[in-house]
Order: structure tokens, then sequence, then C-alpha cells
């Protein structure tokens, strides 16, 4: 009755995110080629082209596996802090960076994020069922939050890196284990660490 929740960022994605560049659809080909052993039951993605079309490339290198776009899976803000929720030295800073979004997205991002843990997390009903969700950062950061059972301000600064590979287990009585994160073993040197801000590269 255990879920095994692979969770993977789109891959590097052009400026105004419509599609893959050419080292993004490598990403992708490559965490595809990587998972071509797992029985997944499903893949999982957001409905933006940079979400379906790395799901895609993946799905060439898992042959039967279903494709659903999904909501749940998309780009949004799945939750926002109140200040007294966070330390004042960096409370200015978050809570600016999550302003610039628009206010309906802010409104809307917390009912698709508690979709989302409907839909792709805890134990199954029988068996064991591999899935995998071709997702964004954001919720990335949300449901690995999530199964650590941190603070739900703690999505905030938990980043993944574009076509890395995170995996948590949720199994019967027992707690919710990250098995694996943010790992791009699969990427070699040059495709590893895009998605992320120069100051937090390697």
């Amino acid at each position: 009755m255990t879920r095994y929740l692979y969770l993977a960022r789109h891959g590097e994605a052009t400026p105004n995110g419509h599609a893959l560049t050419d080292d993004g659809r490598r990403q992708a080909a490559l965490l595809g080629a990587r998972l071509r052993e797992v029985p997944f039951a499903a893949i999982h993605h957001g409905p933006l082209p940079r979400t379906t079309q790395t799901a895609r490339l993946i799905g060439e290198h898992l042959p039967g596996v279903p494709l659903r776009a999904c909501e749940a899976a998309g780009d949004y803000i799945p939750y926002v802090p109140r200040e007294e929720e966070l330390a004042p030295q960096y409370a200015d800073r978050l809570l600016g960076f999550l302003a610039q979004f628009p206010a309906d997205e802010r409104e809307r991002g917390p009912v698709l994020a508690a979709e989302a843990v409907r839909s792709f997390t805890g134990p199954v009903t029988e068996g064991t069922r591999h899935e995998l969700v071709v997702t964004h950062n954001f919720l990335i950061g949300w449901l690995v939050r999530a199964a650590l059972d941190a603070p739900e301000w703690r999505w905030l600064g938990i980043n993944q890196c574009n076509a890395a590979l995170t995996v948590i287990r949720y199994a019967p009585d027992r707690p919710s284990s990250v098995l694996v994160f943010n790992d791009m073993r699969h990427l070699p040197a040059a495709l590893r660490w895009t998605g992320f801000p120069p100051e937090l590269r390697e």
C-alpha cells in the first residue's frame, strides 16, 4: 500500500516560458532514460507548455504510461504566509517576492495546493504505486515541506533544478520519507543547476 511519488521540475525553458530550450529537451530526455525501468502508473503534468513538453519527452522512454494534464500540477503560489510567521530578518524580502504575483494567483494557489496533496500524496489502498508529477519549483517545495511536516511557509527556499528528481515515499503506519531530493546525476555537468539563481548554484 506504499506510494512512491517522483517529482520533476520541467526542463529549462525559453525566457517567455512557452517552450523548452535545446538544453531543456536534452534534460527531459535524459530524465526519461533514467526512469525507464520504473513501473509508473501515470505521468501527471501541469498544463503549461514547458511541463507538457517535458512530460511528453519523458514519456517517450516510458511506453504505455498515460500522460495526464491537471491544474493541481501547475505553476502557482501554494501558500502566502503572514508576516508574523516569518523571522524579522527576512520577512520583508519573502513577502516582497510574493507580492509581485497577481492577487488571483495568490488566492487560487492554496486551493490547487490542497488538491495536489489529496491527489498525489499518502499511501494507496492496495499494492505499490509509482507516480511521476512533472511540475514547477513551487509545488515541489510545497510537497517536500508537507512530507517533512514543516511549517506551511517553509515551501519558500526549497528549490529544485530543471529536470532534477525528488522522490517521496508514503507508507502506512510510518511518516512520509524524502528518499531523494534535487538529484541531477542523470545530467552531465553542463546541464546541471539550471533554474537556480546564480547565488544558489553550486
